[in-house]
Order: structure tokens, then C-alpha cells, then sequence
């Protein structure tokens, strides 16, 4: 047993080893003409995908094209059987292709054609197979009709309302929308899960408001069907129970879900409670992939892309809200359907020749490895003692004319499966030279050079090289010998100048091609420019002899500080040198001779310096007019890169006034077409600048040339040059947040302009949160400079930011700015004070609403005075939002004032606070603007008569209140409260009248002697208790003491001088 272990041992690493020395598979040329004079087997070149879904208002086309040498002939499969092509009427293949035609024009069922097919490709070196290609119509079937009854549910409770839509093939895209087609509004609340159903986590009262209809959109006929919608009947409730969450979906506490490698992983998770949960997810033992994780549908789904299996695990979604949290945890398996580690590739060999087919592919589970030959399995194919199959290898030995074939791998699994066409052509052909003919090498002396000779033969030829016909080969010292057929010379001298030869050779016979190679002498700058320092006006000549190779031709150019230099009136260009007459000061600078051939250049350079003169100069140039110099012209883009170009222009005529400046304007196609912006700005000694780009801009240049007089014509447009694009670098600015009603806030900014945008689709992520809460980010996508946000509570503050995105990328984080959501009216001030610190003043003192709703711009007061029905005109103050006192001067002592006091906000005046003054202190002593036909009441007869009565009562309702507390009775209050509790009289609009019209006298009033007309009190209980709560005794007596609403500090000693009610007076005594 240990002696067979041992020679299977030794048998595997002397396999492995004899692996490791086939020898290599020749490379076929792609020249087409070599390739079609061999003889090659099919090989499969495209064909339809495995799962092909085909419209069935359209013809089917059912891809299969191969090629080979003979042209293959194709023939099909359906369902594993022969298919008849020529026997059905409705079914062609297209010429020279085996292309599928099934055409419906003359009537058929689409249907009747579904199943399984292959394409084979065969000539007489093999047999090649496609794909099996299961064909499928697309199907849209209707929604089934029901009757959908009314939706009746209690306020806060969770809601599913269940889509079921028709299963279509491929299946349809789910959306909600109401009746009417307005989409459904969704956020952490409400939101569409996976599956398609509609979930509420809490149903709210606004919910019954619109109906509820799942749309079925189907991909191939673009019809969207929709379902009969749902009504809801929301059942509200005093108040809604605030409730911990509890998952919709998945249900209970965990779950499993099995997903294939490559594809990608979604995780849902649904849940109810008051307020809606937020979700977030975790992975157990490590961190989330952030290269290729995504959070969709308010946090409620979890996206990882492109799964592999370290994305195995367990996952849990952590549902909270301030009442609790759940979570749920999911534990994921990757499987893996194949894929390949190594594809087998077509092998081309030699009679005599050895080689391997290898087909290895893993997966999860792992995949058995299949052998078929020219399309039928490899153990039944006729045996070939050249060939033998090792797993997922198979080695061929000593191959001969005959043993060409085509091999496919089938690598599967219960996931899937892979098919790999290769094949093994044994060839048998004489060296060829590849390169063209007597090819003429040009090479500067001392340089390095290759010469090349690629060839191709099978067997694979050996190649030589000879020089001048010398017997013996080259290489070593000066020569290097390349497996390509490349003979490399490392330093080229005269001496290696000559005719060289290739000879390629293999059993079959010889191929050779000549090479003449010719050495050069360098191009070499014997006397250049040198520094010159010369007085303005004068003539200066710089010098550039040179010496080359006179086989060559020569080129020389003269450039100025680095720039291509224009050579004008006033310059003449020499063999050996350049002369510049009349020199200015703009002629100063670094001067370079470039003198170049085909094969290589040298340069020189040198600096002029130009003097100026102290007198004026006397010549006729300067009684000459100057104009405006002449428009730029002949503008040339040179060194194109990703984000600059060198912009090159020659100068008009200065027009006797020298160039000061040239300004470079662009243009861009995309954003703003035909508006030319400035670019940059040079001096107007530059002629050539490198101008600085941004990405993804079609840029288009012109110049405008800039004297003392003025500045020149635009000079003709440049050509266009269009950067590649990138993610913008910058986001908008001027974001801001502010509502136009009071259930909105619009998010605004400033759009990135045409050299911002840096790629196409440019367009804007919204994200907004309200601030200092837990609410996850809400976002939008938009491609406006506007998104307006509804259903936000009233003046809120929102957390805001706008992020720019291409197709390239976005832009860096961007930075979070505060706005706020729209302002409504304010209500009334919290409180209203008034003081009478003696009878000529009123100081009044307020507190800010308790609900501004906004941001306050002011108070409005409006006032009148009135003494009985007597009323004087209204008057109005305004004041500033941080005012809140406001002193007012008495027009008399006796008068009482009613204020109407309202805050206000830029969307208007709010609720109103109602108060009046209290009387004077000194009521019953007149002042002497009111002594005139004055009655003392106190000496009427009547009102002595009314105080004895009121005393009377008073004794008999004290003497009743002790009995019964004697006999341990309890004071009903609740029947007195129910009996005293009337409307409060409120003025409703401040702007009532309260003018004394037509003499009428209010309901429950009586007239005093004076005709002053006083009213009876009304007032509630609670309007004259601390809030509205009394206190008892334990055996449920009242105890409480009833006061006036005005601060009993402020109104001591001021109280009104009207008669106080009887049944007060009781309370206060009990």
C-alpha cells in the first residue's frame, strides 16, 4: 500500500514537471492574408445570451456566427433534438452566418418556438457549439379583477397594502401612485419595500387623502397597467399611543438569504412604531464594505455591489425610535455559479509538436469539469493515443497532420454552468517574412537602433542574421538578437553601415529579407548666438552656423523666450544667422536657434538686451499716426494635454504704437455657445502662452491685441479642443433654505457654470434633515437649480447640503449650511400687563408669543378709549420685534383703555391678546372736567336700597353655608361651576365697533342713574383660577381662592370699581 502511494506520488510531480516543459503554441499573425491561407477549425465569434427573452410583436433573431478556414457550415438543436431549419416555412438562417430568422409576418404563434437551442459550427477540422440558449416570450399578462374594500385602520397603526402584481416576464417595475397619477409620497414613513407592497409604519390622519393604486410597468410593450386602488378610512383616536418598533418585514428575529457570487446582495428591513423608525445596519465581526455599499430607500435597504464570498456573514438592521429598539439579524451565504480561473485557448502546433489544453474554473458549490470533442463527450469520441485527459487538463504528445479538432469544457454546477470552445490545429508551414521587403534604416552615429524581421512558420523556424552575405551569424558584443526577430545594435558606427540579411528555417524550407542600414552624421550647432546688449533703433545680427548630414534635409527656426518667433519687416532669417533692424524694446529676450533633420536637432540660445535712448528720436517713424493694431492671425494649438494646450498666434501690426497686452478669450459649445469669456491676459512681448483647461469643455480660442490707442479685432477662432471630463472639484454656492409656504422650504443655489461642471449629465444631490434630531438624510437628485421640500413642520431649522455629480463622480463633501422650513402666523403674545402708575399714564408690558412661527418683524397695537358706551376713535402703534413696553398718556383721568395687541411676521398678523386698563382708583371722585350736572350716587335712594338688599342675601347664603358644614355636608361645586360657567364674552375682531350705535343696550346689562351702562359680570370659574384648576378638600370642598387673571401683585390696590359678584363673595368666604 505505501509502495502504490509512493509511484502515484512520483507519477504526479513527473506529470507536473513534463507540464512545465511543453513547449510553447505558436501564434498565429493577425495579417489577414497569412490567416487566410491556413487551415483553421470554427471557432465561435458571437451568439445570443443563454437567457434570451425576445418581444413577441417582433421577428425572432437568434445570433450564431463562427469562423474558420474552410467557412463553417451551422446546424441547431431544440430541446436536445435535431431542428429541421428547412422544414418549417417560418424559419431561415441567414447566408453565410447561422443566424435563426423566424419571421411572423405571415401569421404563428411566438409561443410555439420557446425552448433550449445550440448552434453548431462544423467545417472539416472540427465541430464548435454555442451556448444552449433558452429562448423565452415576453409575456404581459393583465391584472386579475377584484374588488378592493375599504381600508379602515386607527391612527398610529402599521399598514400594509399588498401589490401582487401579474407575473410578467422579465418582471414588470413596481410603482405606487394615486387615481389621479400622482406619485405616492414616500420617506421613512411610507415607502415601497422589494417585494412591492406599499408600507406605512404609522398611519396618520393625512393618509386618508389620497387613494392608493401598485402600477406594473412591462419592458418590452412600455404599457403600464394599474390595479383598482385602495381607500383608506383612518379611525382617529384622542391622542396616538406612542409605540416601540416592530419589523413588517422580514418577520421575527432573524433570517436567512443565500445570494451568487457577482451579483448583488439587497437586504430589507421594515418596520412600524410612533415616530417612525430609523434603520441602521451592522455586520457582525467587521465593518460594512464602503467601496461598494449603498443605503437605499430611506436607509431601509442595504445594496452591496458585486458580491464576493468575504461578504459572507451575519448582517442585523437595528430599528429605533425614542420608545425602544429591535433588530434583526440576517445571515448571508454566498454561493458562486462557475467562473474561470483558466479558459482554455486555441492551440496551434507543430507535426511532432507537444502541448496542454487546461480548463480550470471554481465556484460554490465546486464545479465538475466536463471534456467534449467537436461537440461529443471526449470518452466517446474515437480513441487518439497522441492525446490524454488528466482532470481538467488535457496533454497531447507528439501531434501529427489529422489530430486537429475542437475541444469544449463545460464547467457547471447547480448554479450554472460554463462553455469554452478551443481548439488544437496541427499545421504544417514554411517560414514566412512578415515584414516588408528591402526596408532603408536611417541611424545618427553612436545612436541605437533596431532592425526588425518578424516571421512566422510552423514548426516554429530558427532566425539568423548576416551581414554584407558573411557566413557567419551576428550576435554578441555590438549585437543583440531578439526572440521576435529583432537585431539590435547597441551603438551604431560607420563601420556597421551595410546590407544585413534575415534567414528564417524550419523542416519545411526558408524565408529571408534584407535590411540596409545607413549611418549619419549628427546635426551639430558649430557657432551660435551670443549675448548682445544693443541700443534701441540700431541693427543686431545673431548667428547660427550649423553642421549636419548633407543626405538629410535641414530645418532651422528661431524662437523667442521658448515661443515659435514671427519673423516680420523688420527681421531677415539667413542660412547662418538672423538680422533684426531697427530694434525696440520689445525685441528683448532669449533668442534660441533650433536647427533639426528627420533623425535628430540641436539648439542654442542667447539673451539680447535692448538700451534705450535718453534723446528723442528725429526719424520720419515718428510723425506717424497710431492706430490700433491689427487683429492676431494664424492661431495654432499645439502640446495637447489633459487639462492645458500651448496656444500659439503671429502679431498684426502694431500700427506705430507697440502691443501692450493680448487678451485670450474661449468659447465653449455646451453651456453659453457663441459667448466668448476672457481667459487669461499676457504681455505683448508673448506670442505662445500654455493656457490652463478644465475638464469635459469644448474650448475654442481667439486673441485681441492691446496698444495705448485701443484694442485690436478679435482674430479668427482657433480649432476646437475638447478636455476629457472628470468629477467636478467645487460644489454650488449660495445654498440656502427658506420656505414659500408655510408647509414647505425651497433649497436654492447657484448653479456650477460650463468650466465647473467638468462632465456631462451634470446635476445636483440634495440632502436635508431637520436639525438636532436623529432623522436619517433625505435626498434627491436633481438637474434644476431649485428643490422645493413639503410636508415640513412650521419654521423649523434644516441641516442642508447640495452636492454636485457628473458621470464621472461627485465633488468633494460638501459643507452643511442652516435653513429653515416657511413661517405662519404667530399667536397671540404669551401675557399682557397693565400698569396705571398714576392717572395721567398706562404702561403696558408683553411677552413674545410662545409660538412666533417665524421670525418676528413687529407688534401691531390698536387701542380706544371708552367710559360706558361711550367709545373714542381706534389708534394704532407699531413697534419693533424686541420692544415689548409701551407708555401710554392719558387723554383723561376717568376713561378706561382696551388694547388689542398682535404679533406679526413677514406672512402677517397673528392672533390677538385682548386686555382692558382697570378704573382709576379715584372713580368716584370726579375730576373737575366731569363735575358738571354730577348726581352723587351714594345719596340715591335706590342704591341704598340695592347695598341692603346684596347684604341680606349675603347673610342668609352664610348662615345656609355653615348648617350644612355643621352637619358634615359637602359644598356642591361642581353644580355651582356648571351653573356660573357661561361663554366668556371675547372680543372675537379687534376691529369690532364699539361705538355707541343706535343707543342699544348689551343683553345682561343695567343702566345706573348717570346713564352709565355697567355689565354684569360673566366670567367663568376658570377664568378666574390659576389655570383653570381649584383645589378640595378631602371630603371634595372647595378651598381654592378665585383670583383675576392679571397678576395679583400688578392689580392690588387697582381693582374695578364695579360691584362684585354675590356668588364670588361666597366662594371667597367658603
Amino acid at each position: 500500500m505505501v509502495m502504490q502511494q509512493s509511484l502515484l506520488t512520483c507519477s504526479g510531480v513527473v506529470f507536473a514537471l513534463y507540464l512545465h516543459h511543453v513547449i510553447r503554441a505558436i501564434e498565429v499573425p493577425l495579417d489577414p492574408n497569412i490567416q487566410s491561407e491556413l487551415s483553421q477549425p470554427p471557432t465561435i465569434t458571437e451568439q445570443s445570451v443563454k437567457d434570451y427573452i425576445v418581444d413577441p410583436r417582433d421577428n425572432i433573431f437568434i445570433e450564431c456566427e463562427a469562423k474558420g478556414n474552410p467557412i463553417p457550415t451551422f446546424s441547431w438543436t431544440r430541446n436536445g433534438k435535431f431542428f429541421n431549419v428547412a422544414k418549417d416555412p417560418k424559419v431561415s438562417m441567414q447566408r453565410r452566418s447561422g443566424t435563426l430568422v423566424i419571421d411572423f409576418r405571415g401569421g404563428g404563434r411566438p409561443e410555439d418556438y420557446e425552448g433550449e437551442y445550440q448552434c453548431s459550427a462544423r467545417n472539416q477540422y472540427g465541430t464548435a457549439l454555442s451556448s444552449k440558449i433558452l429562448l423565452q416570450v415576453s409575456r404581459s399578462p393583465l391584472w386579475p379583477k377584484e374588488h378592493l374594500d375599504l381600508v379602515e385602520i386607527d391612527e398610529g397603526s402599521p399598514l400594509t397594502l399588498k401589490c401582487n402584481p401579474p407575473p410578467g416576464l422579465p418582471p414588470p417595475v413596481i410603482f405606487w401612485m394615486s387615481s389621479s397619477m400622482e406619485p405616492i409620497h414616500q420617506d421613512k414613513r411610507v415607502s415601497q419595500g422589494q417585494n412591492g407592497d406599499l408600507y406605512f409604519s404609522n398611519v396618520m390622519l393625512q393618509d386618508a387623502q389620497t387613494d392608493y393604486s401598485c402600477n406594473a410597468r412591462f419592458h418590452f410593450t412600455h404599457t403600464i397597467q394599474q390595479k383598482n386602488p385602495y381607500t383608506l378610512k383612518v379611525q382617529t383616536t384622542r391622542g396616538v399611543m406612542e409605540t416601540t418598533p416592530s419589523f413588517m418585514y422580514p418577520y421575527g428575529t432573524s433570517s436567512n438569504q443565500i445570494v451568487l457570487r457577482g451579483v448583488d446582495l439587497l437586504l430589507e428591513c421594515i418596520a412600524s412604531g410612533v415616530p417612525a423608525p430609523d434603520i441602521m445596519w451592522y455586520k457582525k465581526g467587521g465593518e460594512l464594505p464602503t467601496d461598494k455599499t449603498k443605503l437605499e430607500n430611506f436607509n431601509k435597504a442595504l445594496r452591496i455591489t458585486n458580491v464576493s464570498e468575504e461578504d459572507s456573514g451575519e448582517y442585523f438592521c437595528l430599528a429605533s425610535n425614542k420608545m425602544g429598539s429591535i433588530r434583526h439579524t440576517i445571515s448571508v451565504r454566498v454561493k458562486a455559479a462557475p467562473y474561470w480561473l483558466d479558459e482554455p485557448q486555441n492551440l496551434i502546433l507543430a507535426p511532432g509538436e507537444d502541448g496542454r489544453l487546461v480548463c480550470r474554473a471554481n465556484g460554490n458549490p465546486k464545479p465538475t469539469i466536463q471534456w467534449l470533442v467537436n461537440g461529443e463527450p471526449i470518452e466517446s469520441a474515437p480513441p487518439n493515443p497522441s492525446r490524454e485527459v488528466a482532470g481538467d487538463t488535457i496533454v497531447f504528445r507528439d501531434t501529427q497532420i489529422g489530430s486537429s479538432a475542437v475541444y469544449q469544457c463545460n464547467a457547471s454546477n447547480e448554479h450554472g454552468y460554463l462553455l469554452a470552445n478551443a481548439f488544437v490545429s496541427v499545421l504544417d508551414v514554411p517560414p514566412r517574412i512578415l515584414a516588408p521587403r528591402n526596408q532603408l534604416i536611417k541611424v545618427i552615429q553612436y545612436n541605437r537602433t533596431l532592425l526588425d524581421c518578424p516571421f512566422f512558420g510552423s514548426p516554429i523556424p530558427t532566425l539568423r542574421w548576416f551581414k554584407n552575405g558573411q557566413g557567419s551569424a551576428l550576435d554578441g558584443e555590438n549585437y543583440q538578437r531578439h526572440e521576435n526577430g529583432s537585431l539590435e545594435i547597441n551603438m551604431a558606427r560607420k563601420e556597421d553601415q551595410g546590407i544585413y540579411t534575415c534567414v528564417a528555417t524550419n523542416i519545411l524550407g526558408k524565408a529571408e529579407n534584407q535590411v540596409r542600414l545607413e549611418i549619419k552624421d549628427p546635426t551639430r550647432i558649430v557657432r551660435g548666438p551670443e549675448d548682445l546688449i544693443v541700443k534701441r533703433g540700431s541693427m543686431v545680427r545673431l548667428d547660427c552656423r550649423i553642421k549636419h548630414d548633407s543626405t538629410l534635409k535641414l530645418t532651422v527656426a528661431w524662437l523667442k523666450d521658448d515661443t515659435p518667433l514671427y519673423i516680420g519687416n523688420r527681421m531677415k532669417k539667413e542660412d547662418d544667422g538672423l538680422i533684426i533692424y531697427g530694434v525696440a524694446e520689445k525685441d528683448q529676450g532669449d533668442y534660441t536657434c533650433v536647427a533639426s533633420t528627420e533623425l535628430d536637432k540641436d539648439s542654442a540660445k542667447a539673451f539680447l538686451t535692448v538700451l534705450a535712448v535718453v534723446s528723442a528720436p528725429t526719424n520720419r517713424m515718428t510723425a506717424l499716426p497710431k492706430e490700433r493694431p491689427e487683429r492676431p492671425r494664424d492661431l495654432e494649438l499645439t502640446d495637447l494635454a489633459e487639462r492645458s494646450v500651448r496656444l500659439t498666434w503671429i502679431p498684426g501690426d502694431d500700427n506705430n504704437s507697440p502691443i501692450t497686452d493680448y487678451v485670450v478669450q474661449f468659447e465653449e459649445d455646451k453651456f453659453q455657445p457663441g459667448s466668448w469669456h476672457n481667459h487669461s491676459r499676457y504681455p505683448g512681448s508673448v506670442n505662445s502662452a500654455v493656457l490652463r483647461l478644465s475638464p469635459y469643455v469644448n474650448y475654442q480660442f481667439r486673441v485681441i491685441a492691446v496698444n495705448e490707442v485701443g484694442s485690436s479685432l478679435p482674430s479668427l477662432p482657433s480649432e476646437r479642443y475638447h478636455t476629457i471630463g472628470a468629477s467636478p472639484e467645487i460644489n454650488p454656492t449660495g445654498v440656502r433654505g427658506a420656505g414659500t409656504q408655510k408647509n414647505n422650504m425651497e433649497i436654492t443655489w447657484t448653479p456650477l457654470n460650463a468650466t465647473q461642471a467638468y462632465g456631462p449629465n451634470l446635476r445636483y444631490i440634495v440632502n436635508w434633515r431637520q436639525r438636532d434630531t436623529r432623522d436619517s438624510w433625505s435626498n434627491e437628485t436633481v438637474r434644476t437649480t431649485r428643490h422645493v421640500v413639503w410636508n415640513t413642520p412650521i419654521y423649523v431649522p434644516y441641516e442642508i447640503k447640495v452636492q454636485a455629480e457628473n458621470d464621472f463622480g461627485r465633488a468633494p463633501e460638501p459643507d452643511v449650511i442652516i435653513g429653515y422650513s416657511g413661517e405662519d402666523l404667530p399667536s397671540a403674545p404669551r401675557y399682557i400687563r397693565i400698569r396705571q402708575p398714576n392717572l395721567e399714564t398706562i404702561t403696558l408690558e408683553w411677552d413674545h408669543p410662545e409660538h412666533p412661527n417665524g421670525i418676528l418683524t413687529g407688534y401691531n397695537l390698536r387701542y380706544q378709549a371708552f367710559n360706558g358706551s361711550k367709545t373714542g376713535r381706534t389708534l394704532v402703534e407699531t413697534f419693533s420685534p424686541n420692544q415689548t413696553r409701551f407708555t401710554l398718556k392719558r387723554t383723561d383721568p376717568i376713561s378706561r383703555y382696551r388694547f388689542f395687541l398682535r404679533a406679526r411676521t413677514q406672512v402677517g398678523d397673528g392672533e390677538s391678546i385682548v386686555e382692558e386698563s382697570p378704573a382709576p382708583l379715584n372713580e368716584a371722585t370726579p375730576t373737575p372736567a366731569y363735575t358738571k350736572n354730577h348726581v352723587d350716587i351714594a345719596t340715591q335712594g335706590w342704591f341704598i336700597g340695592l347695598m341692603c338688599a346684596i347684604a341680606l342675601l349675603v347673610l342668609i347664603l352664610l348662615i345656609v353655608c355653615f348648617i350644612k358644614r355643621s352637619r358634615g355636608g359637602k359644598y356642591p361645586v361642581r353644580e355651582k361651576v356648571e351653573v356660573l360657567d357661561h361663554e366668556d364674552h371675547k372680543v372675537d375682531d379687534p376691529s369690532f365697533d364699539y361705538s355707541d350705535e343706535d343707543n342699544k343696550e348689551p343683553p345682561g346689562s343695567h343702566t345706573s342713574l348717570d346713564g352709565t351702562i355697567k355689565q354684569e359680570s360673566d366670567d367663568s370659574l376658570v377664568d378666574y383660577g390659576e389655570g383653570g384648576e381649584g383645589q378640595f378638600n378631602e371630603d371634595g370642598s372647595f378651598i381654592g381662592q378665585y383670583t383675576v387673571k392679571k397678576d395679583k401683585e400688578e392689580t392690588e390696590g387697582n381693582e374695578s370699581s364695579e360691584a362684585t359678584s354675590p356668588v364670588n363673595a361666597i366662594y371667597s368666604l367658603a
